[in-house]
């Protein structure tokens, strides 16, 4: 089955990607030769039940880990050839994370973990400072940035993930369940700031979610089974 998009410039590019675990009648095969491509400016939501490889594929895509076989390109440029310090680089200044439990660090405040990432590129202070100011303010907690996460509600944690997210202005946004600690109302709030910024800004949008719900504001749904691509629709998108 090919998945490709219409667009031709693709962002991503994955081709045949397996991912094994471990070996013998042990090996846990999470991924069984799947084919993605993913243009710039896309928003793709990725679903599948527990198990369906998933979280895999955007372990890989994230560079948090390597796929057994098959080639993974980011920009046309073979992700599999880079060394690891060169698919930190990849991850610092081209990819945002959002996780599902906002990952942030407790005794620090808002405006820090805002500043975190720049700092990891080595953005002096002044400069980080007023990129990340300018980053709470865009999703809505000017006034807030003294606050430590304790002292926010969960909607307000993931909308400092989503600063953080977008403080470093990447290609690409990896949301891993961004909504699943929310109650629906913050969880569309939040969905609509993921919106704003890929119309925008021209940020592609890859999420898992099992909320089908907040799967229809993409305009692209991948379904995974058994380590497969089961299924995949193109839409509109509430987005």
């Amino acid at each position: 089955m090919n998945h490709e998009t219409p667009r031709a410039n693709h962002l991503i590019d994955l081709r045949r990607i397996t991912k094994v675990y471990g070996s013998g009648v042990a090996a846990m095969h999470a991924l069984r030769g799947i084919d993605i491509r993913i243009g710039k400016g896309e928003f793709v939501a990725v679903m599948g039940p527990s198990g369906s490889g998933k979280s895999t594929c955007m372990n890989i895509l994230g560079c948090l880990d390597t796929p057994t076989s098959g080639t993974y390109l980011f920009q046309g440029v073979d992700v599999g050839a880079l060394t690891r310090d060169q698919r930190a680089l990849l991850r610092r200044h081209y990819l945002g994370f959002i996780f599902q439990g906002f990952n942030l660090l407790n005794r620090t405040s808002a405006l820090e973990n805002v500043e975190l990432p720049l700092i990891y590129r080595g953005v002096p202070r002044r400069e980080r400072h007023a990129r990340a100011l300018k980053a709470l303010e865009l999703v809505g907690l000017k006034g807030w940035e003294s606050h430590t996460p304790g002292e926010l509600s969960g909607g307000q944690q993931q909308r400092v993930a989503i600063a953080r997210a977008v403080v470093i202005e990447p290609e690409v946004i990896l949301a891993d369940e961004p909504t699943g600690n929310l109650d629906s109302a913050t969880g569309r709030e939040v969905m609509d700031l993921l919106c704003t910024f890929n119309k925008d800004r021209g940020i592609t949008v890859v999420m898992v979610t099992h909320d089908t719900h907040m799967a229809t504001y993409a305009r692209r749904t991948i379904e995974f089974l058994d380590g497969l691509i089961d299924s995949e629709e193109s839409g509109q998108g509430e987005c």
